[in-house]
């Protein structure tokens, strides 16, 4: 009987912390709409089964104390004479009692004796991009067993693990993409906080990337700032794909008449912004997501009172990025679209973002409109197809059409183009990969404005 007083108490705390997070039907969604019905940490909840893994995972401390409370005013009532729901699958009833502890990483292997070699290897497949923010005890086995995972699979690609989660952009075979991500929702360290709807894909396969590259790092996303001091826990508002769209589409209309309060933040590199980005942006002329902080940083007045809606290719630099802006106090809000882009495409094909979206891999960019915003580093012709330098010694990318390139000019920059005349004794595909002169010339952190014509586009 004690038993299942305990466990009813348990059920009855996670039910009334879920309810007291609901959101008023008159402020479901920043621009109108009904679609959120939950919000917690700053992160927007459409579905019951979204709010109940979230505090399942991030508030099971919370709940614990709220039951020890509950048993210190009095023993628990009877189901029959209380209001309480169920405990779903995947809450706070599936972590251990709510003991908050991490669970332990699974080694198992897929059984793939069924399937044939030519199913796992086939060409014709997809690229997944996904990340999952939680707490990792081993990283190591956890590096280990996704490299055995993918190799198991005939997957390529790049899996970043940390002890704040995992990041990983793998290519293979339809098949052997949907077996991992089977394998990964499974996977007791994220069964209660990865889903389905966390993979991106796009057309492609393991001839995407030159080879796997599993490894252990202190970010899971590159920003250099410890994630101790800037969690992704303090992100900012999550915005589903239709929520973001309706905040632009706010937004556009707003700034074409000079009255808008709210800056469309890009926050990726210059290099990827150049080809594609969503109408009136605001893209910072970075080189890497490590110069954002220092970027943020010198233009902490551009922001200062503002509501910021920022956005990436698939949603993981926001958690940072957002975090890091938020701990700077100077702006009014800040949003972040869900999923990133890759989810936005997925919605509005043809919605507020024009151009390609750059993706990194060999494929260097896929396409959802015909727009081509871009243009050739030599003549100016609109292109938006990269290439990599031609100088041996430089890794940039650079947009050069097949005109230009018939004339020889393929270098990333005047500087590049000279050295690789002058370079005639190394061996045959030995590269050395350092920063190019012409970008080691470029401002890291330089303020930027939202230029008129930016705005008039987006009319």
């Amino acid at each position: 009987a004690g038993r299942k007083q305990r466990a009813f108490a348990r059920r009855k705390a996670f039910s009334l912390f879920v309810k007291a997070k609901e959101v008023p039907a008159a402020a479901r969604c920043p621009a109108g709409g009904e679609a959120v019905r939950w919000r917690c940490c700053r992160q927007a909840f459409e579905e019951l089964s979204g709010i109940h893994r979230h505090v399942a995972l991030q508030h099971a401390g919370d709940i614990g104390q709220h039951q020890q409370q509950q048993q210190e005013v009095g023993p628990a009532v009877e189901p029959a004479a209380a209001e309480v729901s169920p405990a779903p699958a995947g809450s706070a009833e599936a972590l251990n009692g709510l003991s908050g502890s991490t669970p332990e990483i699974c080694c198992v292997l897929p059984d793939t004796s069924h399937l044939s070699h030519d199913a796992l290897t086939s060409k014709v497949g997809e690229v997944l991009l996904y990340y999952c923010y939680c707490e990792v005890r081993d990283p190591e086995k956890l590096c280990a067993w996704q490299k055995a995972l993918c190799q198991h699979l005939h997957l390529t690609g790049k899996v970043r693990v940390a002890s704040e989660g995992i990041n990983g952009t793998v290519g293979g075979s339809k098949v052997a993409t949907n077996l991992y991500i089977e394998v990964m929702l499974s996977q007791p360290l994220f069964k209660d906080v990865l889903c389905q709807a966390d993979f991106k894909s796009s057309a492609g396969g393991a001839h995407c990337f030159p080879d796997l590259r599993v490894g252990v790092f202190k970010e899971i996303v590159p920003m250099g700032i410890d994630p101790k001091i800037v969690s992704y826990k303090e992100t900012g508002i999550h915005l589903s794909p239709q929520e973001f769209h309706r905040e632009v589409e706010q937004y556009l209309s707003q700034a074409s008449q000079g009255q808008s309060d709210t800056i469309l933040l890009d926050c990726r590199n210059f290099y990827e912004s150049k080809i594609g980005h969503f109408q009136g942006c605001l893209a910072p002329d970075i080189r890497k997501f490590s110069y954002f902080p220092s970027y943020v940083d010198e233009n902490l007045e551009l922001f200062k009172d503002k509501r910021v809606l920022m956005y990436c290719t698939g949603g993981i630099r926001c958690e940072r990025g957002s975090a890091y802006l938020r701990s700077k106090a100077v702006c009014r809000e800040v949003y972040q679209l869900k999923g990133g882009i890759h989810k936005y495409l997925e919605e509005f094909p043809d919605g507020f973002y024009r151009g390609k979206l750059f993706v990194f891999d060999d494929r260097y960019a896929i396409c959802s409109n015909e727009d081509i915003i871009s243009a050739c580093r030599y003549c100016g012709t609109l292109w938006d197809q990269y290439k990599l330098c031609s100088s041996q010694h430089c890794r940039q990318l650079v947009l050069t059409c097949p005109s230009c390139c018939n004339k020889g000019l393929t270098a990333c920059c005047p500087v590049c183009q000279e050295k690789e005349l002058k370079v005639t004794s190394r061996a045959s595909g030995q590269t050395l990969k350092e920063e190019c002169e012409c970008t080691r010339r470029r401002p890291r952190v330089p303020v930027e404005h939202v230029l008129q014509r930016t705005l008039d586009a987006g009319k």
